[in-house]
Order: C-alpha cells, then sequence, then structure tokens
C-alpha cells in the first residue's frame, strides 16, 4: 500500500500546526514549526487569501495527515460515515479514532501515530487476546487492547510503559500500564475528541 515517506515535519508546517506526528520531537524546541512556522517552499512566506474551498481542503488534508491516511481511505472512511446515524463530521472523526493505531497512540504504548503504526503491523498487540496487525481495524466498545506477551519484555515497551503511567489517557479509554493493556470504555463522543479539527468544513467540501 502507498504511503507518505517524506518529511513529516514538512506536513506541520503547511498545515500551519503541530499535527505531532514526531513524537516527543514535537513538545521540544525542535519542533520546525517552532523553528520555521511558515509554509514549507520558496513562496512559503507570502501573504495568499485563501479562499471558502481553500479553508475546507486545508481542513480535510489536517484531518487526513494528523491519521496518516491516504485519500482514498479517508473518502471511504467519510462515506461510512455519512451513512450512519446522526453528524457526519462527529461519525467521521469517531471512525478515525476506532482505528487500532491511534488507540495505541492514546493509550501511550507509542509515541506518535507513525510508530503505532508499526508496531501494529509488526504485530506486538491483541484485541480480545487475538493478534491483529491491521492498523485500520476498528475497536468495539468494551475491546480489549494489549501488548502481546512475548512483546512485553522489549526495552522499547518497558520505556512506554513507564511512560504511559504518567500521561492522561482519553475519557473514553482504561489503561492499566503495569499490565500493558488498556480497554475501549464506550465509543468515543465528539466532545472526548481532542483534535483541533473542524469537521463540518470536511463534510462542506465533499458536499460540493
Amino acid at each position: 500500500m502507498a504511503r507518505y515517506t517524506g518529511p513529516v515535519c514538512r506536513l506541520c508546517r503547511r498545515e500551519g500546526e503541530k499535527l505531532f506526528l514526531k513524537g516527543d520531537r514535537c513538545f521540544s524546541d525542535k519542533c520546525s514549526v517552532v523553528k520555521r512556522g511558515n509554509p514549507p517552499g520558496e513562496h512559503g512566506q507570502g501573504r495568499r487569501k485563501v479562499s471558502e474551498y481553500g479553508l475546507q481542503l486545508r481542513e480535510k488534508q489536517k484531518a487526513r495527515r494528523s491519521y496518516g491516511i491516504l485519500e482514498r481511505q479517508f473518502r471511504r472512511y467519510f462515506e461510512i460515515a455519512e451513512r450512519q446515524r446522526g453528524m457526519t463530521g462527529a461519525n467521521l472523526l469517531q471512525l478515525l479514532e476506532r482505528r487500532l493505531d491511534n488507540v495505541v497512540f492514546r493509550l501511550g504504548f507509542a509515541s506518535s501515530r507513525v510508530e503505532a503504526r508499526q508496531l501494529v503491523r509488526h504485530g506486538h498487540f491483541q484485541v480480545n487476546r487475538r493478534k491483529v496487525n491491521i492498523p485500520s481495524y476498528l475497536v468495539r466498545e468494551g475491546d480489549l487492547i494489549a501488548v502481546k506477551e512475548t512483546s512485553r519484555q522489549m526495552a522499547r515497551f518497558q520505556e512506554l510503559a513507564q511512560e504511559a503511567a504518567t500521561r492522561a489517557v482519553p475519557e473514553w479509554l482504561t489503561l492499566e500500564p503495569e499490565l500493558m493493556r488498556g480497554t475501549v470504555r464506550h465509543l468515543p463522543t465528539r466532545e472526548e475528541i481532542d483534535v483541533p479539527i473542524a469537521e463540518h468544513l470536511i463534510v462542506e467540501l465533499y458536499s460540493r
């Protein structure tokens, strides 16, 4: 499957805010948004009036890049959200939050969604005691997500478990850092999703 392999800090600069794609680096002074806040490219420092379509497009790109999803897959999530009951934008964000790689990141078992995706693909996680290596797997209410027992002694997971014990997890998840596992208490509501995305602009873009 195709994926973006370029410098991820460039994506944050293009959107004009931190997307937290580089883990700990995003919280340090080395963050490219802090050092160079202007968009990349030779015309990045110029001022341009942004159209309504441009605002909608940037919001969609921000959401897509935050969760590390390509356009075709993102459009498929939107179509699923559109068929569900309720607000399409909130449904879309809920689907993105339910991805296994995002849940692993939210639980603190990875420093970024990029690392979470790699760890899931390498088979280090189980859902309800069964190995799942598909980052796009959608968790459900009551699901138990745990680091595979044979992976718990790895130095990286020992380090992440210590860090996870001091991190706050969203209200819709519960974390047991000493057992390296977490549970989906309930599906996330819009109020519990802290990504700075104006989802109504994405709905307007795809409704054109």
